[in-house]
């Protein structure tokens, strides 16, 4: 399994996000386009940073009844995306149906990921707001299995827990991990992190990084610095 860094593209518009991918004049990282910049400008930013060369991870973490997101899935599945997600919480058959949507005429299909728990989430959060008894890793594990079973190539989980999702769905199962965070970095709104190199060695296969390469003083600096760590 390849691994990667994806850069967490959390801009409010197009000029901010292009001024930010013009500053890398060698690379084409891989990045990730969420809710507040698809939101703000549509399926048009996805094309464009398509056509500069980059792949992409949309992040819209879909979760409704089966058949709305398998139509959504149908929808997005002509961006030409490499990588996007729905919540594991939306059940199997709602996994299932956004993967009968998200295939394409000729059979191949972007990287589909069930998002396990955010890493916002505590495990006391967990019990007492969603009302879910069982562990942080057991409910992870369920979840991951069940996207396993309806077909999906991997997760979105915290790099806390990518170890004992590969043990449970096996190897080529995808990890995708954000909650990355330098050593000497701020954890912000993140309750469950790690830092690039130990991301690596729980087994994570792509981490998400946002704030620690988008706000930095030299983003581009600082996305080599991640990927020298993770990638060794």
């Amino acid at each position: 399994m390849p691994k990667d860094v994806i850069i967490a593209l959390d801009f409010p518009d197009r000029e901010k996000t292009l001024a930010f991918l013009d500053r890398f004049d060698e690379e084409k990282p891989f990045v990730k386009i969420g809710m507040e910049l698809y939101y703000a400008e549509g399926p048009d930013i996805v094309r464009e940073i398509k056509r500069r060369g980059h792949r992409i991870f949309l992040d819209l973490k879909l979760h409704d009844i089966p058949n709305t997101v398998m139509k959504a899935m149908r929808v997005l599945s002509s961006l030409d995306v490499d990588m996007t997600n729905l919540h594991a919480a939306g059940t199997i058959a709602m996994m299932e149906a956004a993967k009968e949507g998200l295939t394409r005429p000729d059979g191949t299909c972007p990287v589909l990921l069930a998002v396990t728990q955010l890493t916002s989430t505590s495990e006391e959060r967990m019990r007492s707001e969603l009302l879910i008894n069982a562990s942080m890793p057991d409910t992870v594990r369920r979840y991951a299995l069940n996207a396993k079973a309806a077909g999906l190539h991997g997760v979105v989980c915290s790099p806390l827990e990518a170890a004992l999702v590969k043990e449970a769905c096996g190897a080529d199962f995808v990890t995708v991990t954000p909650g990355i965070r330098f050593a000497d970095g701020d954890t912000g709104d993140q309750v469950r992190v790690m830092t690039p190199a130990r991301a690596r060695e729980a087994g994570s296969d792509y981490i998400v990084v946002g704030r620690p390469i988008t706000a930095a003083e030299d983003p581009v600096a600082a996305y080599r610095r991640c990927v020298k760590e993770f990638l060794g």
